[in-house]
């Protein structure tokens, strides 16, 4: 997953990746959907390939990267001691009507995220393509620090910053686990 992180006063715009711990989606369930877990304490400010997704250009250093990524996972922001994961519950997880790309089918993912502790409602249309090694799932949301108890980051009386909102770019690959039971198998004949 990616995150866009916007700037206030003389602050920078910043791209954060991020991984799942572990996870299971059923596609096209309208009650207990899965639930994604993510790993916060593995999110890191302004890879390469966070900043490519969330379409910043240039590059950050190391040691500035690691500035930020102490920031962020410090205790006045995500604190990861205390909160090392974030957990999705999807309620539902239902087809829609509008179509995507040719080969997509949209889905409407609906369930509560819980996040710094404090749980909210989420809703999120996605996007699902078949692909040879799976379906690519895609979408976007936005959502609010503030509405998790986390204070956005700022310093020098606030002239340096980033914004309460963050757009969150989910861009996974569902594997069907007997899928990949009966190509072992069929690869040990």
């Amino acid at each position: 997953m990616y995150v866009f992180v916007g700037k206030t006063g003389f602050g920078h715009e910043h791209g954060v990746e991020g991984k799942i711990k572990s996870g299971w989606l059923v596609l096209g369930a309208s009650k207990q959907a899965g639930e994604i877990i993510f790993d916060m304490r593995s999110f890191r400010a302004d890879t390469p390939a966070a900043r490519r997704y969330v379409g910043l250009s240039g590059t950050t250093d190391r040691r500035t990267r690691r500035q930020i990524d102490a920031n962020m996972l410090g205790p006045s922001v995500l604190d990861i001691a205390h909160y090392p994961t974030a957990t999705f519950r999807l309620r539902s997880a239902v087809p829609l009507q509008k179509k995507g790309r040719p080969t997509a089918t949209m889905y409407r993912l609906q369930g509560d995220l819980t996040l710094h502790g404090v749980t909210q409602p989420l809703q999120i249309d996605v996007e699902v393509v078949p692909q040879k090694e799976g379906l690519r799932m895609r979408g976007r949301f936005s959502l609010l620090q503030t509405w998790f108890g986390i204070t956005p980051f700022s310093k020098a009386l606030g002239f340096v910053g980033v914004s309460d909102q963050l757009t969150i770019y989910g861009d996974l690959w569902l594997i069907d686990p007997s899928a990949k039971s009966r190509r072992r198998n069929n690869s040990s004949r």
